[in-house]
């Protein structure tokens, strides 16, 4: 009988799956589903399958799914988690403001220094309402969730970047004098 092209897709998913499961290497991968777009009847296509195992569904798989694990209040994995994603913000707001008043500060310290007096301490200006800002700037951050909702953007971006990747790893390579890929 002949193949639609709706069995060729179907063919193509499970060797993509196989591709991501590691039963079938890139150039395997590459050269089968050639041949699946190129396959006229369903025998054609089986002959693509046979030496994969079938897709079993979650409901009948041998694998238990894994169950959720109750988080205590102090710890667990989501936990550790939002602790790294809060230290990550509070350094991304507060590393450049240390940075810059070590520089301030340095810099008053060599003037005193050199001038063998000890000099107006003029960084105060710079720490003082930088600081200010940051404070409230951090407590309504913490407040409002800003760490969680960055870290949620960091994995969406993250995610598109792996789905990017992995869109480009099915398309196969292309011809370097044709950027378009293959349809």
């Amino acid at each position: 009988m002949r193949a639609a092209d709706a069995d060729r897709e179907a063919v193509a998913e499970r060797l993509r799956v196989a591709l991501n499961e590691g039963r079938l290497d890139l150039h395997e991968y590459d050269e089968r589903l050639q041949r699946a777009y190129a396959a006229r009847t369903y025998g054609e296509l089986d002959m693509l399958l046979t030496d994969l195992p079938p897709v079993t569904p979650a409901q009948r798989s041998a694998l238990a799914p894994a169950a959720e694990v109750p988080v205590a209040s102090g710890g667990g994995p989501d936990a550790v988690g939002m602790r790294g994603s809060t230290a990550r913000w509070l350094a991304g707001v507060w590393l450049p403001y240390l940075r810059v008043v070590a520089i301030v500060v340095t810099i008053w310290a060599v003037t005193s220094l050199l001038s063998t007096e000890l000099l107006y301490f003029w960084p105060i200006w710079v720490a003082g309402p930088w600081g200010a800002v940051l404070v409230v700037r951090t407590v309504a951050g913490l407040t409002g969730g800003e760490p969680r909702r960055q870290a949620r953007e960091r994995e969406r971006r993250r995610q598109r970047k792996r789905a990017e990747r992995e869109r480009r790893r099915e398309l196969g390579p292309t011809d370097p004098n044709n950027p378009t890929p293959p349809a």
